[in-house]
């Protein structure tokens, strides 16, 4: 039985900062892992490599305060599809926002999956300014938090951390508006089309 399988539960797994972040688990932690992206096509093949692990950990972003539905369908296999041996589950969440606490809807859907399917539920990292912080002056404090939450899952322990840029709600905010208004500008759109509900012309 291997010790942590590490799932990338994102709609964008092969391109998302989930992957960054599941990289950063890996690094810092202290026994064997093992990486995989949830895609459409390896619902199967996934669910029979959950029961060769002691430790399952998911890592996904925030979607519509809950989670991606990429993820909720591998979940709907998963319940089809259970190992004979059910790992500790472990989650690693990240969001848009700057509180960490707008990640608690998505995490209470984890545990109730967990308790209505016998899964122990481990460990739990909630990152707030979850696309900003890798490429922020605090990213420090991100790797500060994910080594210590690498040793939590490693060691066991049912322990619930986060960690969020440290600043003000305005600031945050508008340096928020400026990225994107940039991110725009490059691809030839402007802030008035992003403000407004039409996608497709």
């Amino acid at each position: 039985m291997g010790d942590l399988l590490i799932l990338n539960g994102s709609p964008r797994a092969p391109r998302s900062h989930s992957k960054h972040y599941a990289q950063m688990v890996s690094a810092y932690y202290p026994g064997t892992t093992e990486y995989c992206d949830i895609t459409k096509t390896s619902h199967q093949a996934l669910c029979g490599k959950v029961g060769e692990y002691s430790k399952l950990l998911f890592v996904f972003p925030l979607y519509a305060d809950a989670i991606p539905v990429s993820l909720l369908n591998f979940l709907k296999a998963l319940e089809v599809q259970p190992p004979e041996k059910k790992p500790v589950v472990s989650v690693l969440i990240n969001c848009g926002f700057l509180e960490p606490q707008q990640n608690d809807v998505a995490i209470e859907m984890m545990r109730l999956f967990c308790r209505q399917n016998q899964y122990p539920f481990g460990a739990v990292l909630k990152i707030g300014s979850g696309e900003a912080i890798l490429d922020s002056p605090f990213r420090f404090l991100a790797a500060r938090k994910i080594r210590r939450f690498a040793d939590v899952v490693a060691r066991g322990e049912y322990e619930t951390l986060q960690v969020t840029m440290p600043l003000p709600k305005k600031m945050f905010a508008a340096a928020a508006e400026t990225y994107w208004k940039n991110y725009g500008r490059k691809h030839g759109v402007t802030k008035e089309q992003m403000e407004t509900m039409k996608i497709e012309s």
